[in-house]
């Protein structure tokens, strides 16, 4: 050995040597990246329950106790419209409810209930009942305003106990400081898209209520409190916004009755990447050139994807890239383009080494519709010729997935600009079976009401809706207000963003890609902060786990030292919010809590019976 060291000690050209071998090593390296050859594959840590586990979450609710009372009135239109969101609310954190419809009925005994929620601006609705639902209250009772209640003489009698010292008229809500300690995320004041004249000029008795949300600041006008009335409680949600971005402000809410309260919740942070891996466009950008003074090429390469490495590896991301073959814009099941395939390997290796996951995002950008489907002049989309062109584009995509990534199971499809057709969807899910995830977008644009708006929810057969709640790396007002509250609701976060937004003056391209690339970290950094032990999970795994929380049906007793939670339907994990109003947990048997702020927990269960005991 000592001799063949001296050997090459004395060999004259050993620097040539090393710079030989350290190419050939970088040469190796590339071929594996360019070959197509995949290995270790991250193991992934969920998977999608078999056929005969999937329970819907109409089955799941239809086996929970009724013990929470929704009045309401389908007459009076912000009432209608309130009970479209706490329908989905109230199912999606398994409350057993008795909903009531006062144009059609009256109100019916509520003695045995744990919550009543008023969905009433105007308490006349509710008439001379409210004397006798105040003294129920005082009694041990619970009840939930979530609408801002109207001044009158309805109202005015009950101010008092609902915690109201005084009333000044009506504010506009420009922003809402939510305290730390009430809602995950919480500790500063978020901007409220589309301001307007929507809560009461309110000052509270300070001996009985507790502030949790206000305008603007910390002491501002109070916009969401708890009152203590006797042995029971008032919530009063005063901020007057009832819509989809704000369902986690009421779940928040109803988490503040009895003594301990439960929900379930998803626990899981997906991001995806449209339009990747894909095509890269040829020539220069406006903004690129301008910042960089390089070809689109060079900075997809050279900048942007080593930025987008650099977060998931701080951050633990999992990047689901979606493929795209092409751009061309046939629609009749011609299938001739000719992909760089290098680019596609090259992109789709790295991605998958760093635990990501590849899914479906179309042959060409052409959406799966027909010729029924209206774009309302927003887009400039073809429409297939029929359903057979469809399929074979789609089967062609498959093969192209297949041929390049031969032992990668692909799973999830999101469509191109979320526009998807009945006719669309019934093709993926009949002719596809390998197509278990169909992922569209959660928060509405009254702009795009013809896009593929979803819950998070399971079919019989165990095929997932599975929206994506954010995009991009400018957040705009209202979609950070949206993921402030599925943190609070389903404890979720799922966005995506493309390649090109660097590129697109709509998506903050002007701003340049440092800017936009800050701007995207100052939420992640938020994000991770506030909810440091969520999931990172691909898309295949967070709807694996959106499986898991449809399914479960927890019912929960509660004693002296102890609280026992039952859940129906548990396979391997249930994840649940907690909130100890009363009590304080001191160890978990079939589970683990963890602190997330306050008085809120996260528990993870591994056993179907879950055992708390307190302090």
């Amino acid at each position: 050995m000592g001799k063949l060291k001296a050997k090459f000690d004395q060999f004259r050209f050993k620097g040539i040597l090393v710079i030989t071998f350290i190419f050939a090593l970088i040469s190796i390296v590339l071929f594996i990246e360019l070959s197509g050859v995949q290995v270790n594959y991250t193991q992934k840590k969920m998977v999608f329950l078999e056929k005969e586990q999937v329970v819907t979450k109409e089955q799941a609710c239809g086996e929970l106790e009724q013990d929470t009372l929704l009045l309401y009135s389908s007459e009076d239109k912000a009432s209608a419209s309130a009970y479209e969101q706490f329908a989905v609310i109230l199912d999606d954190m398994k409350v057993g409810t008795l909903a009531v419809d006062l144009a059609h009925a009256s109100i019916p005994n509520y003695q045995s209930c744990a919550v009543v929620i008023v969905l009433f601006s105007d308490l006349s609705y509710i008439g001379e009942e409210l004397i006798n639902i105040c003294k129920w209250v005082y009694d041990g009772g619970n009840v939930l305003f979530p609408l801002t209640i109207d001044k009158n003489a309805y109202s005015s009698a009950i101010e008092n106990k609902i915690g109201i010292e005084a009333s000044y008229g009506y504010t506009h809500v420009e922003s809402m400081y939510i305290n730390e300690e009430f809602m995950i995320g919480g500790g500063r004041a978020f901007q409220v898209p589309d301001a307007y004249e929507s809560a009461r000029t309110v000052q509270l008795k300070t001996d009985t209520t507790v502030v949790h949300a206000a305008m603007g600041k910390k002491d501002g006008v109070p916009l969401i409190w708890e009152a203590k009335y006797g042995e029971g409680k008032f919530v009063v949600d005063n901020f007057g916004m009832c819509d989809k971005a704000f369902r986690g402000f009421f779940a928040a809410s109803l988490s503040l009755f009895e003594d301990v309260y439960l929900y379930p919740v998803i626990n899981g942070s997906t991001f995806y990447l449209d339009d990747f891996p894909s095509q890269i466009p040829d020539g220069n950008s406006t903004y690129i050139t301008r910042d960089y003074g390089t070809t689109i090429r060079d900075f997809y390469i050279n900048i942007w994807w080593p930025d987008m490495m650099n977060l998931s590896d701080q951050y633990g991301i999992k990047y689901t890239g979606l493929a795209i073959e092409c751009y061309d814009d046939a629609v009749d099941g011609t299938t001739d383009a000719k992909p760089d395939t290098g680019t596609f390997l090259n992109f789709g290796n790295m991605l998958l080494r760093k635990g990501g996951e590849l899914g479906y995002h179309g042959y060409n950008h052409q959406p799966l519709c027909l010729g029924n489907k209206d774009y309302q002049g927003i887009y400039d989309y073809k429409t297939w010729i029929s359903s057979a062109a469809m399929e074979k584009a789609f089967q062609h995509l498959i093969d192209f997935c297949d041929e390049l990534f031969p032992d990668l199971e692909m799973s999830v499809y999101v469509p191109p600009s979320n526009l998807l057709s009945e006719e669309g969807r019934e093709m993926l899910v009949e002719e596809f079976k390998e197509i278990q995830t169909l992922s569209g977008i959660y928060l509405p644009d009254d702009a795009l009401d013809f896009c593929l708006l979803q819950e998070f929810e399971v079919d019989e057969n165990g095929v997932v809706d599975q929206p994506r709640i954010i995009s991009g790396c400018d957040l705009d007002d209202f979609m950070t207000m949206g993921a402030l509250s599925e943190l609070n609701l389903h404890y979720v976060n799922n966005h995506f963003t493309h390649p090109d937004d660097a590129l697109d003056p709509e998506r903050g391209a002007e701003l340049g890609w440092d800017e936009l690339c800050h701007r995207f970290e100052r939420y992640l950094k938020w994000l991770y902060t506030s909810a440091p032990n969520i999931r990172n999970f691909t898309g295949s795994e967070l709807s694996a786990a959106v499986q898991r929380f449809v399914a479960v049906a927890p019912h929960k007793e509660i004693f002296e030292d102890k609280m026992v939670i039952t859940i129906d339907h548990f396979v391997d994990d249930a994840q649940f919010m907690v909130r100890f109003n009363q009590k304080a947990p001191k160890s978990v048997k079939g589970g683990e809590l963890t602190h997330l702020t306050g008085d809120l927990y996260l528990l993870e269960a591994n056993k179907s019976t879950v055992t708390v005991h307190f302090k």
